[in-house]
This record gives C-alpha cells, structure tokens and sequence, in this order.
C-alpha cells in the first residue's frame, strides 16, 4: 500500500483523526505518512527521524486522558501546507486547556511528511485556564513585550 498525501483534504482527514472525540490520541494511522528522516520542531523541542516523533506522540498519549483537534484553516501553495488549528488537551488533575496554532507541512517528492514546524503559545494558552494565574502572566507579558 502506498502512503502518500495527495491533497489537503486527505491531510485534513489524516490529522483530524490522529484525536479521538473520545479517549486517547492514535497516531498509529498518519504514522506511515511521515517520511522516515521526519524533522519536526516546536516549542518545547526538536526532533529527528521517525523513532524519535514516534516516541514523542507516545509520551503525548501517556500524558493526556484526552485531546481533540479542531482544524479551523488549511492551505496549500505546492509541497507545503498550513493548518491553522485548536487543540484542546486533558490533562488528569487540571481543567481542559485549548492551545491555539499552525502547523507547517512540507512534503517530499514521494507525497510523505519530510517536515513539520508547530507555531503555538503553549504556556500563555495553558496558563489562561489557570485563575489568577491567567491574568498575572498575560498582565507581565504586556509589560515586558508589548
């Protein structure tokens, strides 16, 4: 079986069933898509190879009681693709926390994910569901950038 991405729509459907509407994240079908020298980064770290993304969506899985995503946009100009996206996270003590972004995607000539690069504010998003908390942080990011 050949596993390529063709379109956005394909990818859309591939990514938007990575997260269950119940219950933890299954990355074990979008897996194949990704070229075996995937480099992803965001935030918190980068990654090389499939081994490696592979263990970081199975630490994600460990971590979360539940996730879903939301893709809300997502573009097209040749190989690369954007996807503006909502993800709302479920950790085991705390409340859900959506974290607002976008993803990069670049495709290899044989159609796999050779790229990926997450745009997110992970600890402004996670910290705005904290009360008190919330409104402190964001009232210091004002003031020391903007």
């Amino acid at each position: 079986m050949e596993f390529s991405i063709q379109s956005k729509e394909q990818l859309r459907e591939l990514w938007t069933n990575i997260y269950n509407t119940e219950g933890k994240p299954d990355w074990s079908h979008i897996l194949p898509y990704y070229d075996e020298h995937i480099f992803f980064w965001d935030s918190v770290q980068k990654i090389h190879g499939i081994a490696e993304f592979t263990a970081m969506t199975e630490r994600l899985i460990a971590r979360s009681s539940d996730l879903k995503m939301d893709i809300k946009n997502i573009a097209q100009n040749g190989n690369v693709m954007f996807l503006e996206w909502e993800m709302t996270l479920s950790f085991k003590k705390y409340p859900n926390s959506s974290v607002y972004g976008a993803s990069r995607v670049t495709l290899n000539e044989q159609g796999k994910i050779i790229e990926q690069r997450d745009y997110y504010d992970l600890w402004g998003d996670i910290f705005d569901n904290i009360p008190r908390f919330g409104k402190a942080y964001r009232k210091f990011m004002h003031k020391k950038f903007g």
